[in-house]
């Protein structure tokens, strides 16, 4: 026969063991939650190991600039991570990253830290654009092979290592200021033809507005490409990217050295647009970013 006391123990024991289950469920929920607006880059419950955290956490589209002692060597997964002489180091998640990563810091003596990053899933709008030349949205046979080399071009501009890293550290700075006519990770439909996610933000400002460098870097490409138009790449360093789009100018060169605030160009209608404006992206190590996230809200 159970006392009152054993009663009351056993009842408190079933009270607590029901609050850490609740908890735990809580937590997992949390780690799979989706969100829609991601317009903070900051987390003050976001640690690495062995690194102090400058900015950024794990969301999709996100980019994490952390900095340890210049001796160490950082690993994603299995991956060597670029890390310049002052310890600084990035880490980007792709608009539909999913799975955990190991960041693992080894130092001088061999002896590793890890950390699980798990991005924050997030959620996309759906945008239609009719109205558009079909030539566009299904281009013709003769302009395949002018498309493929296209890709071949913005691909090796943006793999280009070893860049002396630029100011991006600080920040980014909008390019230029307007109304936001298209976000990043959007679904488009054009001409009801689903095609991939968006992976710039767009501005929608008159033709000929200056384009401004919202970091420092070196231009690796600058050319009239088929469905971007007037294209500049910039490259900030540690693989980390600026593209701009549809320009109706460009007033750079590739080798130039750009400080943070200098002109790029002007903005236009080139490529496949719809009207003039500018569609600013940035990318890491092959991975889309969002810019709109890393520039903050553009007050």
């Amino acid at each position: 026969m159970i006392n009152s006391n054993q009663l009351k123990l056993n009842n408190f024991i079933f009270l607590f063991t029901l609050f850490l289950v609740l908890g735990w469920l809580t937590s997992e929920a949390g780690e799979t939650k989706k969100v829609s607006n991601a317009n903070i880059n900051s987390d003050p419950n976001f640690k690495i190991a062995q690194a102090i955290v400058i900015s950024g956490y794990p969301i999709q589209g996100n980019l994490i600039i952390a900095k340890t002692n210049p001796s160490n060597k950082v690993q994603l997964n299995d991956a060597s991570i670029e890390i310049d002489e002052s310890g600084v180091f990035v880490i980007g998640f792709n608009r539909d990253e999913r799975k955990k990563s190991i960041l693992t810091i080894t130092n001088k003596n061999k002896k590793t830290f890890k950390t699980i990053l798990k991005p924050i899933q997030r959620e996309y709008n759906i945008q239609r654009i009719d109205g558009l030349k079909q030539s566009m949205v299904t281009p013709p046979q003769e302009v395949i092979d002018r498309i493929k080399n296209d890709r071949k071009m913005v691909n090796e501009a943006r793999n280009i290592r070893w860049i002396k890293k630029g100011d991006f550290v600080r920040g980014f700075d909008w390019p230029l200021k307007g109304p936001i006519s298209g976000v990043y990770g959007s679904q488009r439909i054009l001409n009801g033809i689903p095609k991939s996610p968006h992976f710039g933000i767009d501005i929608s400002v008159p033709k000929g507005t200056p384009v401004l460098a919202p970091a420092g870097g070196i231009i690796s490409l600058a050319d009239n490409l088929y469905y971007s138009g007037y294209t500049v790449i910039l490259n900030h360093g540690l693989k980390v990217n600026s593209t701009f789009l549809h320009l109706d100018e460009i007033k750079v060169e590739v080798g130039d050295k750009v400080n943070r605030g200098d002109l790029i160009g002007f903005s236009g209608n080139s490529g496949r647009s719809t009207g003039p404006h500018l569609d600013w992206r940035i990318d890491w190590n092959g991975r889309r970013l969002d810019a709109a996230m890393l520039a903050g809200p553009m007050g």
